[in-house]
């Protein structure tokens, strides 16, 4: 008989294209800055925002990188997928500092592809080819923090 696997309730409905994409995002900016995974994010349906931790604000040539590198990420068409295992072999693969008190022993990582993995119980699309077009709507950096607001266009 397989064993149930038990997760923290969620409280929160996101609207799983923008919230897919948000983890393509953050591996975006890891990967281009070498910096952590957002320190603050705000993700909604018409449009989000994220705050990450730099010590100089990117340059108009590296804004329209991060578009670019998001958008050619999503084009993959690369499948998201689960995985279960427990809180023990996380912290050996992940950043457990996000992690509630009273979080599960079971733990879920979302994988986008091959392109990043994540702890997260939230709602994603099943395909990258179901987010559309990621765009850049504004930025600002202010005493170590860059923020970038952004929404997705539908497809075509």
């Amino acid at each position: 008989m397989e064993k149930e696997i038990t997760l923290n309730e969620h409280n929160k409905t996101e609207y799983p294209p923008m919230h897919t994409c948000e983890h393509v995002v953050n591996r975006t900016m890891v990967n281009l800055f070498g910096c952590g995974r957002a320190v603050s994010a705000h993700i909604e349906r018409k449009k989000s925002k994220l705050d990450f931790a730099l010590s100089e604000c990117p340059s108009e040539a590296q804004i329209a990188e991060i578009e670019q590198v998001v958008n050619e990420t999503l084009r993959k068409n690369l499948p998201v997928s689960m995985e279960f295992i427990p809180q023990e072999e996380a912290m050996k693969r992940f950043d457990m500092k996000r992690l509630p008190e009273n979080a599960s022993e079971t733990v879920r990582v979302v994988h986008v592809g091959d392109y990043d993995e994540c702890l997260c119980i939230g709602l994603h699309v099943e395909n990258t080819s179901e987010i559309g077009t990621f765009k850049i709507i504004s930025h600002d950096y202010k005493e170590g923090i860059f923020r970038m607001r952004f929404k997705l266009m539908p497809l075509a």
